[in-house]
């Protein structure tokens, strides 16, 4: 079997993950949806998704999903959560998945839908994989643009599995000089935060758009929306199962939740700003319309998909989650934006123009 890694999901991120994983030596084949993208990055060695970076002559990128997985060694899933289950479906009948042979990966952020109801990504994707999989697929996350991780910036990373082995496996493989990379066995909470910290950064985008028009926001309410988000992402994860508590003062949720709402990187945080700044709600009619045509936007904001899910899941597991909650009433148009900020605090004005 071929010793290399194929990364399905030629977007920001699996781009970045390509990069430093061929800068150690190793060939990556980097699967694109986009034929023209592929044609970018064999030619040029940069992809328009990642611009301003060069990309090492050992990534090769191909249009056929089932070739970029045919006899790799490590595959790690880079889908957005609208089509990784699309992309795991085409790989199954692949002979190294078929017999178990290749170590795969997650690194997709959010929940997928079910007859049972929203699940957890690997729960969803282990159960289209062959059995030998379950407990098996490792989930990476942590605080990490993909802007920055692909110029060097120092990073770290979760890599999480419930067998440990191959949790190391790819902590050993993402491992570099500038990106340190910590196991962990607590799928459930890893997930959890990777997933509900997107639909916090879209309320803290809404908080950079009202520091312009109301002299109430300020350094201050972007702390106390954090601790408020923290505080949601911590209920939600311990209710679904999370085993570690201290996953949510890791990097996996205090991180991933401080760089996704601190960071102009983040696509949710400018999804945020925007609804008020730019009035992009208004050329949808509620969030299933949004979500089914989200390429309007130019670009994904995974926590639009994820508050849908989150909410849902906190219905039952009898949660009260008023921040998540507000922010996905606003997204399915049921709330002003204003209003969001409401959960935060009582007396704030909503008619402000």
């Amino acid at each position: 079997m071929n010793k290399g890694v194929g990364v399905l999901g030629a977007g920001a991120f699996g781009t970045a993950i390509a990069k430093i994983i061929a800068e150690k030596g190793i060939e990556v084949t980097l699967w694109s949806f986009e034929q023209d993208v592929a044609d970018e990055i064999n030619r040029e060695h940069t992809n328009r998704y990642l611009p301003g970076v060069t990309l090492p002559e050992t990534v090769r990128a191909v249009t056929d999903v089932k070739e970029a997985a045919e006899g790799r060694e490590y595959i790690i899933l880079s889908s957005p959560s609208l089509f990784i289950l699309d992309t795991v479906k085409k790989i199954t009948s692949v002979s190294n998945i078929m017999e178990g042979m290749s170590k795969i990966a997650v690194i997709t952020k959010g929940f997928l839908d079910s007859d049972q109801g929203p699940q957890l990504l690997l729960d969803r994707i282990e159960n289209y994989l062959p059995g030998f999989y379950k407990g098996n697929v490792v989930y990476i996350s942590g605080p990490s643009h993909a802007e920055e991780v692909a110029r060097g910036k120092i990073t770290g990373l979760i890599s999480a599995c419930a067998n440990p082995r191959m949790s190391i496996l790819f902590r050993e493989l993402l491992s570099g000089e500038t990106v340190q990379v910590f196991s962990s066995l607590d799928v459930v909470g890893v997930q959890i935060s990777a997933a509900v910290k997107n639909v916090v950064a879209i309320a803290f985008g809404l908080l950079d758009a009202l520091k312009n028009i109301s002299d109430r926001v300020g350094d201050n309410t972007e702390s106390y929306l954090f601790a408020v988000g923290l505080n949601e992402i911590m209920k939600l994860g311990m209710a679904m199962g999370a085993t570690h508590p201290e996953t949510f003062t890791s990097l996996a949720a205090v991180g991933d939740l401080h760089v996704t709402c601190r960071s102009l990187y983040g696509r949710n945080r400018r999804f945020g700003a925007e609804i008020i700044d730019k009035k992009v709600l208004d050329q949808f009619k509620d969030i299933d319309d949004m979500i089914a045509n989200i390429g309007k936007l130019g670009y994904l904001p995974e926590g639009i998909i994820a508050a849908k899910y989150a909410v849902r899941l906190a219905e039952k597991y009898g949660l009260k989650l008023p921040l998540i909650q507000s922010v996905y009433q606003m997204c399915n148009k049921d709330l002003n934006p204003l209003e969001v900020v409401k959960s935060l605090d009582p007396g704030f004005p909503a008619d402000l123009q």
